[in-house]
Formats: C-alpha cells, sequence, structure tokens
C-alpha cells in the first residue's frame, strides 16, 4: 500500500517542532480514532485501530458474532463470515475479526478522534517534559521570550514552553518577544494545564545557582553557600565560609578587581549583592551581615529564642535599618534570627532617649503611650525615678487618675526593690 503522506507529514511535523517520538504519536493517533469510533452505534466495543509502522496505511478490525438469523449491528451472517474466514465454515455464534473500511467510521468520530489525538500529544509532551526536567530542578536554564500574558512570560527552551509567572520576575525589568533570558528551573508540575515547567529569576536559589556558575570555588566544594536572602531588583545577601584556611571565601565570591561578583550584578539587572563571611557566633554572624553599619554591641535575648538586640550609634542606625527596613530584614532573614536595633542612648539626643523611655515605660507598665508620654513629660523617665519620689507627689505632679497613678507608683517600688535590693535593712 502506498505511503499515507498526509498521515507522514503530521507525524514528522509533531516530532520535530513539539519533541514527542513517533511511536507516541502513532500510538496517540490509534487510540484516539479507537475511543472516538466506539461511539459509533455501528460497531463494537471490541473495534480496533491499527496503523501500520512501515507505510502508515490505516486499518480498522471489528470482531463480530455468526448468526444464521436476520443480522444486526455487531452482528454477520454465516455466508458474510464464510467469506472473511477465506472461504471455510464458521459455526453459529462464533466470533470473526473483520477489517472495515475506515470511511465508515463517518465524519464526527473523525471531528472526535482530532480532538483526542491532541490532547493525547499534549499528554504525551508534559510526560515527556517531566522526565527530562524533573531531575533537573536548580539548573540555569536559557530561552528566548515567546510569549507575555499580562505579566507572566512564557519561555522557549529547546523544543519545550516554560513558564516564568509573575511572581518569579524581577520587578525592575522588563523583557519583549524575542529577548533571550536565563532562569533556574523552580519546580515541574505534570498535572499543569499550561506548560509544566515553571522557571524563577527572583528566587534565592537563582543568585547561587549564578554563584555556583561563575565561582569555580563554590562548584568545587571549596566555599559553601551557607544561605541566601533576597529583595529581587534591589538587593540580595549571600554567606559564604570555608574549611580551606588559604582560600578567603568573600574573596573568592568578589573576584580580581570584582570581575565575579560585577557579572552576577549584571545579569541580575544591577542588584545589589552583599557578600557575607558566616560564622557559627550568631554575633558575629549578625555584625558581619549588617555591614557596612557600625556597630556598639550584639547581646543575645536571654528570653526570647533566637532574637539579638543590636545597639547602633546615632548616625549609624539608618545604615544598619536600611532603606525601607532592607538592611535588618535581610539580616533576620539571612541568619534565621530576629534582630533588633536600637540607638545608643549614649549619643543620642534628648528627644531620642525620652522616645526611648516612653516606649520602655509603655512596655514597663503596660499602659498607653498617652498615659507613658504623660509620665515623660512631667520628668518620670525612669523606674527608678518613679520609686523615689513619694506616692502623693508622683500623684500630683503627672494628673493620672488616681487608682492607675497608685498601680504604676507601687509596681515602680516592687521593681525597684527587686533591681537594687531591699534598701529598708541600709542605714
Amino acid at each position: 500500500m502506498a505511503m499515507n503522506n498526509q498521515l507522514l507529514a503530521v507525524v514528522q511535523h509533531i516530532e520535530n517542532e513539539r519533541g514527542v517520538s513517533r511511536e507516541i504519536v502513532l500510538t496517540a493517533i490509534e487510540q484516539a480514532i479507537q475511543q472516538a469510533a466506539r461511539k459509533n452505534v455501528n460497531v463494537t466495543n471490541d473495534l480496533r485501530v491499527v496503523i501500520d509502522r512501515k507505510d502508515l496505511s490505516l486499518h480498522v478490525f471489528d470482531t463480530l458474532v455468526a448468526s444464521d438469523e436476520d443480522v444486526g449491528p455487531g452482528f454477520i451472517s454465516l455466508a458474510r463470515a464464510a467469506r472473511f474466514n477465506h472461504g471455510n465454515p464458521v459455526a453459529e455464534g462464533d466470533t470473526i475479526e473483520i477489517e472495515m473500511p475506515a470511511a465508515r467510521l463517518g465524519r464526527i468520530a473523525a471531528q472526535t478522534s482530532r480532538q483526542m489525538i491532541m490532547q493525547k500529544i499534549r499528554e504525551a509532551e508534559r510526560t515527556n517534559t517531566f522526565s527530562e526536567y524533573k531531575d533537573r530542578i536548580g539548573d540555569i536554564v536559557s530561552g528566548t521570550v515567546s510569549a507575555i500574558s499580562r505579566r507572566d512570560m512564557y519561555v522557549t527552551v529547546g523544543k519545550t514552553e516554560m513558564v516564568l509567572p509573575a511572581k518569579e520576575r524581577i520587578p525592575t525589568e522588563e523583557y519583549q518577544v524575542g529577548d533571550p533570558i536565563k532562569a533556574i528551573i523552580l519546580r515541574v508540575d505534570p498535572e499543569a494545564k499550561g506548560p509544566s515547567v515553571v522557571i524563577s529569576r527572583a528566587s534565592g536559589k537563582f543568585v547561587e545557582a549564578l554563584f555556583r556558575l561563575e565561582v569555580s570555588e563554590i562548584a568545587d566544594g571549596v566555599v559553601e553557600i551557607m544561605g541566601v536572602s533576597r529583595d529581587p531588583g534591589y538587593r540580595a545577601k549571600l554567606a559564604v565560609r570555608t574549611a580551606n584556611e588559604n582560600v578567603d571565601p568573600v574573596g573568592a565570591c568578589v573576584g580580581q578587581r570584582g570581575t565575579r561578583v560585577r557579572s552576577i550584578v549584571s545579569e541580575l539587572s544591577g542588584e545589589k549583592i552583599d557578600i557575607v563571611r558566616w560564622n557559627e557566633d550568631i554575633r558575629q554572624y549578625v555584625a558581619q551581615a549588617l555591614a557596612p553599619a557600625k556597630l556598639e554591641s550584639i547581646e543575645v535575648d536571654p528570653v526570647q529564642p533566637n532574637t539579638v538586640h543590636v545597639v547602633v550609634a546615632a548616625d549609624q542606625y539608618s545604615l544598619a535599618i536600611g532603606k525601607r527596613g532592607q538592611n535588618v530584614r535581610l539580616t533576620t532573614k539571612l541568619t534565621g534570627w530576629h534582630v533588633e536595633i536600637k540607638k545608643s542612648m549614649a549619643t543620642a539626643s534628648f528627644e531620642d532617649q525620652k522616645a526611648e523611655a516612653i516606649k520602655e515605660l509603655a512596655e514597663m507598665f503596660s499602659v498607653s503611650t498617652a498615659v507613658a508620654t504623660q509620665m515623660a513629660d512631667v520628668g518620670y523617665l525612669t523606674v527608678d525615678g518613679i520609686a523615689e519620689e513619694d506616692e502623693a507627689s508622683f500623684i500630683a505632679a503627672t494628673g493620672l487618675d488616681e487608682v492607675q497613678a497608685k498601680g504604676i507608683y507601687a509596681a515602680a517600688r516592687a521593681v525597684a526593690e527587686l533591681t537594687t535590693g531591699n534598701d529598708g535593712d541600709a542605714e
């Protein structure tokens, strides 16, 4: 039989453009035509479709029951059954498989089969894509922007279309269809309705992967990445360490004259990168992460878990906090510890000292900021200052509700006695 050129063209197109093997395509076509054809009332559920793998000719077979009575769907007369059986007689009730013209399947079956074929090919594509990329999560891929829908971007990598969701984009970047792009494989979802490979440029893993590509010491395992925190498009912090005393982990990442880190910054469209030396001492680690701010002290909170208190001079406060709190926020994420930063009262202005005192009074006595301000305005800035006053003078000076004022005064006396000892025994 002559080669089915139309079917051959379809199969070759799917093979070349969509990366699905010929056998998968042919099997999908067979199953689709078979499922669609079985909806025809004139065939049985035993109908099967076969495409010859050599000439791509289409063959349709159905299994019928031989009958000497009036025949209907699913039955065949004994005489016709004998002809299909090469002239050999067939007993009533025997089954026989006959080949029937494909045209008998009808137009509806042909239309339905086309829909099923495309569905099965898409399923085969997803299966192939999952098999190819499921073990490549974390790898960087290079592709071309093929489409943009709202803020979601579709990227063609080889023959595979991947999706870069809006939330995985760097917000400061703009792309056009046809632009080259790099991203990291974030996950592969075989059940996705659209592209099953999700890529990202906003993930901290993308920064890690770029450093692995650019810094040979990281690729070789000499330098280890301990963590990444990131505000995509604006700033990132990368913590590194090494067990080799002859290697400077920060210097290795920066590169000679900054060539390595500049290359990565360029790929990230100018995003600033702080490279931090990791330290098992959380105080040293936090100090490194908050650089270039100069710190006066760092103390681990004895009560609150994973919390450190940092004190800085007034002129270093903004630098330590960072624009919109970015520096302290990224430090907290990088170290996994909550970082609280306060100005040093030794160098702070009176206004700063008063504001800090109001905050501490409000927390100490569980009162509103307004009540704490009312006490501070008349000179009561500390617990000791309240305790050293007599009760009547305190009530009169603050103008607070008498019941509330007495409660605060009693609490201040109790705290003062706990912190200084029992002054009633002193001479």
